[in-house]
């Protein structure tokens, strides 16, 4: 892993328009998905996105991967302009982005073999062209996630959770990307899957130089893969910085709270461990609060909270913490 990003994102937008509810209001508003981020992903390193359910973290990768359009801003792609590419050049960009979804049943085509689905994007992309090769080329990339080639004529629903997650791997891997989205891959399995899916991810990271973007709402998950950590809150990120630092310096409220609730696997720790709960609900995101959006459930809240709208910078020096690591907070003394 080096320092040259891969992936960046500046000012990007991401609004989901909403119908209007009556024939008075003229302007429907919009679920503010993702609203306003600047962030880079380094070549060859994961870089974890965690939040609570509703932030938009699915909605980032998912627009990073252009299955979404995003509303504003733009997002750049080994140094390339994805947001203002011509469709010809976009079609080889998605060979080299890839994605991962959450449930892997419902990602997989019912009515087709798992042979024929990890093969759809080798015809796609026109790679290995012939039978005997992508079929060849299938074997491959099923032995490759720990699947028996012979099985590549059975269904999905022949298999279990954590074998077809494998086999979304297999077809995300099928086109050759350099960046993968992992959208909470391991969240519908069992425990004791979990672990060797996130083993396998890290092999085949290492084995192919894969960078990724690793989304969760557990950060202790997103803390055992993930070389740095971007913490989102309603539609922004609050945080970025090393996975450790974060872990054991976090510099924003929001990030203290989910790091008080990852458990400790030391009894006596555990017992006396003070649990920060935040009050409330998250705010609408067609609604979301002025100044500092995290500031209806903040324990520190004061008063430019609710005037000044936050931006990331540098906790280095005056936090103690590592010069990359960045927090969005009126705590550090700086507004947007």
């Amino acid at each position: 892993m080096n320092g040259e990003a891969l992936v960046r994102t500046t000012g990007l937008r991401v609004h989901f328009p909403l119908p209007p509810p009556g024939p008075l209001r003229s302007s429907p508003g919009a679920v503010r998905a993702v609203d306003g981020v600047d962030l880079e992903i380094r070549r060859g390193e994961t870089l974890g996105l965690v939040g609570e359910s509703g932030c938009g973290k699915s909605t980032l990768g998912s627009a990073l991967v252009r299955l979404v359009e995003p509303t504003e801003g733009t997002i750049e792609f080994d140094g390339s302009d994805v947001t203002a590419m011509p469709r010809r050049e976009l079609r080889a960009l998605r060979r080299r982005t890839a994605m991962i979804f959450q449930d892997p049943f419902a990602s997989l085509d019912p009515r087709r073999t798992v042979g024929e689905t990890i093969a759809e994007p080798l015809a796609i992309h026109r790679l290995h062209r012939g039978r005997s090769r992508r079929r060849a080329r299938v074997g491959e990339l099923m032995e490759l996630v720990g699947l028996a080639p012979d099985h590549r004529n059975r269904y999905p629903h022949e298999f279990s959770g954590g074998q077809r997650q494998r086999v979304g791997i297999a077809r995300a891997l099928a086109g050759e990307p350099d960046f993968v989205v992992c959208d909470e891959p391991i969240a519908s399995l069992d425990v004791s899957v979990q672990a060797q899916v996130v083993n396998l991810l890290v092999r085949l990271q290492r084995e192919m130089g894969l960078t990724y973007l690793f989304v969760s709402h557990d950060l202790a998950a997103v803390r055992q893969v993930a070389d740095r950590v971007a913490v989102m809150y309603l539609g922004r990120v609050v945080e970025v910085g090393d996975g450790v630092a974060v872990g054991e310096m976090p510099g924003h409220p929001y990030t203290e709270a989910l790091v008080s609730a990852v458990p400790v696997p030391v009894p006596e720790r555990e017992r006396s461990r003070e649990r920060i709960v935040l009050q409330g609900d998250i705010p609408s995101p067609t609604h979301p609060p002025s100044g500092c959006r995290f500031r209806t459930r903040c324990p520190q809240v004061f008063e430019p909270c609710a005037d000044h709208d936050p931006v990331l910078q540098s906790l280095g020096g005056r936090h103690g913490g590592p010069a990359e690591q960045s927090a969005a907070c009126h705590l550090h003394g700086v507004t947007g």
